[in-house]
């Protein structure tokens, strides 16, 4: 499982005995190529059957298992992404239009803030067939940023046992929504 370091940072070392920190040795002697890599990640149409996060803390638990889900790339408070790593933060996408509204910033919006006060975040992670996390930067695999909608397939547990919500989700394969901003 990936405990993103930054999360560490805010939440201590609580945590740390629940979720393992996934390490990766750059390449040795050979480039991996971001255009394969993604050809083989990025899905050409949204997955069926996507679910929130809050709803996914419902159905998920200790034992991986295979799950869809939306969200937006974020995390709060804090940088949603690993440099040189093929991983990132999805937080829930608000299910009113009041984000589309021009300037509004999820970050300092007191309404957005409260609404995702008690929806997990989701740690996603791509890995190699090593088992090792891809390390190539998730925002030049797949040309995403903060603020990005994203559908992403894959294996998710969830252990409510945790100090902060968190869904680890190790991703196959992913989709990036057409932004609507």
């Amino acid at each position: 499982m990936l405990l993103m370091p930054a999360m560490r940072r805010l939440f201590g070392n609580a945590v740390l005995g629940f979720l393992v920190t996934v390490a990766t040795v750059p390449c040795l002697g050979f480039e991996i190529d971001p255009a394969t890599v993604r050809g083989q990640l990025v899905l050409p149409a949204e997955p069926e059957g996507a679910v929130t996060p809050t709803a996914a803390k419902e159905k998920l638990t200790k034992e991986p298992q295979p799950i869809v889900l939306a969200g937006r790339v974020g995390a709060r408070g804090m940088e949603p992404f690993l440099d040189n790593r093929a991983s990132f933060v999805l937080v829930e996408i608000p299910a009113d239009d009041h984000d589309k509204k021009p300037g509004h910033d999820n970050d300092n919006c007191p309404f957005c803030k409260k609404r995702q006060a008690n929806a997990p975040m989701i740690a996603v992670q791509f890995v190699g067939a090593d088992g090792k996390v891809i390390p190539v930067d998730a925002r030049k695999l797949f040309g995403i940023q903060k603020g990005s909608e994203i559908v992403v397939r894959g294996q998710g547990v969830f252990d409510p046992k945790l100090a902060i919500p968190v869904i680890q989700l190790t991703a196959d394969g992913m989709y990036v929504r057409p932004s609507t901003k």
